[in-house]
């Protein structure tokens, strides 16, 4: 087994971490977010869309950046890869970062390029004490090289390996104990998940380590009759949202991200999917102040 140690990396950009619900933001929403500042908490940055040097681009990102938090997230690391790191790659990464300063950086746990092949996917890999090996080594490296805590995102799936021999939430809990990672929680991910595979996305969420969740993402998905696709291009579902609800009264609030990515709408409809978000998150805490309040005798 591997001995398993528990790293704290420096935050020193915590002061002006997103709370509340936000949104992804896309290019075409860029302008509006600059000239009217709606009333969103927080943007994520899709950051290998923000690689390329020069243009208006990064000018646009300072103008939203100056207003709101951002955090960035990627698709490129590759994390369980077994092709060498880009460190090229993520070289952009960190200059992105230290001009923007997100409050963190995400990317997703799975690998994408293979034999030096990008897939432009978002690509299984068997959960099993070997791969935790691997993937830690790798997500140490890339902590050291950002020096910041990486958040990683748990994936939709499409088949499963038989030479796993831990469940997807056994092997997070494992690589966040053994790296200092945290977890940005895909909740439509999840159920996704729990269709195609008939895992129990309740169980999946209630089992992760509370203390490693930094950041959640709510999302559509497509139905294609015996199997979902997370394909980002529609409102959240009713179920996506129950599920939700079970992370947060289990969790406690999080960040929380509404992400779009195809047939992207305007960002008043992206706003009003934060607004629901942002209505479930005020209740919760309603309801809790209302019970600290009651158990203190106050009422």
């Amino acid at each position: 087994m591997i001995n398993e140690q528990s790293t704290s990396m420096d935050r020193p950009w915590s002061a002006s971490l997103p709370k509340g619900a936000g949104v992804g933001l896309r290019g075409q929403h860029i302008p509006e977010v600059i000239q009217q500042q709606p009333d969103i908490q927080w943007f994520e940055i899709l950051a290998d869309n923000h690689l390329a040097e020069g243009g208006l681009v990064p000018h646009q990102l300072m103008a939203v950046r100056s207003s709101y938090p951002v955090t960035f997230h990627c698709v490129g690391m590759s994390i369980a890869g077994v092709d060498p790191l880009d460190m090229k790659y993520l070289k952009s990464i960190r200059s992105l970062a230290e001009r923007f300063e997100p409050a963190w950086i995400s990317d997703h746990l799975c690998f994408t390029q293979f034999a030096n092949h990008q897939y432009h996917d978002l690509l299984p890999f068997p959960y099993s004490e070997e791969s935790l090996i691997h993937v830690g080594e790798r997500v140490m490296r890339i902590q050291d090289y950002l020096g910041r805590a990486l958040v990683v995102e748990n994936v939709s799936t499409y088949l499963q390996y038989r030479a796993s021999t831990m469940t997807e939430g056994e092997f997070l809990k494992a690589l966040c104990q053994l790296t200092g990672c945290e977890i940005l929680l895909d909740v439509n991910n999840a159920y996704v998940n729990q269709v195609n595979h008939g895992v129990d996305a309740r169980e999946f969420i209630r089992n992760l380590p509370t203390q490693y969740i930094r950041e959640v993402h709510l999302a559509g998905f497509e139905d294609k009759g015996v199997y979902l696709i997370d394909a980002h291009n529609s409102r959240v579902a009713d179920a996506v949202w129950e599920l939700y609800e079970h992370l947060l009264h289990t969790h406690g609030a999080r960040a929380t991200l509404i992400e779009w990515d195809n047939d992207i709408p305007s960002l008043e409809v992206l706003a009003g999917e934060a607004r629901h978000a942002q209505q479930i998150l005020d209740a919760l805490e309603k309801a809790s102040t209302s019970t600290d309040l009651q158990q203190a005798g106050v009422c």
